[in-house]
């Protein structure tokens, strides 16, 4: 993660009048140190503001967060909490907090200026907070918010894909099969008329971006332009890049259309944005923490995508992403699900329930 989204400050926990379970960490380490993550217990927060107290009951484990442990050091004696996915049950409300009561089932991504949802009670705005999908467990619901937010904020805020339009153009999502192509290939498909590929380089992961509605399957370890021209397609309007931009640029640039564009949400090394000026694309990044970061005045946008989602879920447009529930909310096993996001081998998403 650019070490600009690195820089904030660690904010201390409330105190609250009881104790609660929590998972941080102290130091940067390798996940197969011990302390890597650890079991604290701290106090409970209270809601001020526009702030939902929320029962925590699942949580899911994204790249941000494994990026965050390996590269966000706290300062001495800190203790800094991870964690962003979350569905639970709303516990307390803030006076000002308008769109939810004590009760509410809700799920969300959380802020990354604040402290995270790996802990029984978590604080969030009630902006960046949705109702919960009545049709799904909590742990099939806990997998969806950041990568949802991510996928529509890109698709549909950043690149500008018509809802319900765009007859005859086409969107290469590269890594179909991670937790954020896997939510962005089902909203493509179900919201669009654009034709879907997306890349896959196992046949579990191209089996898997097929059942989620991708109309082609591109093999990403192989030079993916002649690919693309051998299904007949002379360019590709919307990319949306999830990992490996830099590997992959030269590729991205061969394919896309003239006038086309760009979307990316890694990390990259240097790339050479040059190289898009002879055919005018746009280059677009995404970063769903941006709203919350710098409370924007559309903040609210990511309740009602979030809301707009759970809808689709309850409706069977949507799918859960979940493909695994490693066990119960602790230090050893979210230090196992950040092996497994590390090892760059995960599909869909991952997810913790209970403490």
């Amino acid at each position: 993660m650019d070490a600009a989204i690195l820089r904030f400050d660690f904010f201390s926990i409330p105190e609250g009048e009881a104790i609660m379970k929590a998972i941080g960490y102290r130091k940067c380490l390798p996940v197969t140190d011990a302390d890597a993550l650890i079991d604290v217990e701290i106090d409970r927060p209270t809601p001020t503001g526009r702030d939902l107290l929320v029962r925590v009951e699942a949580v899911s484990v994204n790249p941000v967060d494994t990026k965050l442990r390996r590269n966000a050091a706290p300062a001495d004696g800190d203790l800094r909490i991870l964690g962003f996915d979350a569905a639970g049950v709303v516990e307390a409300v803030g006076p000002d907090v308008t769109l939810f009561r004590p009760g509410d089932a809700v799920f969300y991504a959380g802020a990354i200026d604040r402290p995270g949802t790996n802990a029984e009670f978590h604080l969030v705005d009630e902006c960046i907070v949705g109702a919960r999908p009545a049709s799904l467990s909590v742990a099939e619901a806990a997998a969806l918010p950041l990568t949802a937010i991510t996928a529509w904020e890109m698709l549909f805020h950043r690149l500008g894909l018509p809802r319900d339009g765009g007859e005859g153009k086409s969107l290469l999502i590269v890594g179909g099969a991670g937790g954020v192509g896997s939510i962005a290939i089902q909203l493509a498909r179900r919201l669009t008329k654009v034709r879907v590929l997306a890349t896959a380089s196992r046949q579990e992961t191209a089996d898997w971006v097929r059942e989620l509605g991708a109309h082609d399957v591109i093999d990403h370890s192989r030079p993916m332009a002649e690919q693309v021209k051998a299904l007949g397609l002379s360019g590709v309007e919307y990319i949306f890049s999830t990992t490996a931009t830099d590997r992959h640029f030269q590729d991205l640039v061969e394919l896309v259309a003239p006038q086309g564009c760009i979307g990316l949400i890694d990390d990259p090394e240097p790339i050479d944005v040059r190289l898009l000026k002879r055919k005018s694309v746009s280059l677009h990044w995404e970063l769903m923490f941006t709203r919350p970061l710098f409370q924007t005045d559309d903040m609210v946008a990511q309740h009602e995508l979030l809301s707009e989602v759970s809808r689709l879920v309850d409706a069977g447009t949507l799918r859960t992403t979940l493909t695994g529930t490693l066990g119960r909310i602790d230090a050893a096993t979210l230090r196992k699900a950040h092996a497994l996001i590390e090892s760059g081998k995960a599909r869909g998403k991952l997810v913790l329930e209970g403490f």
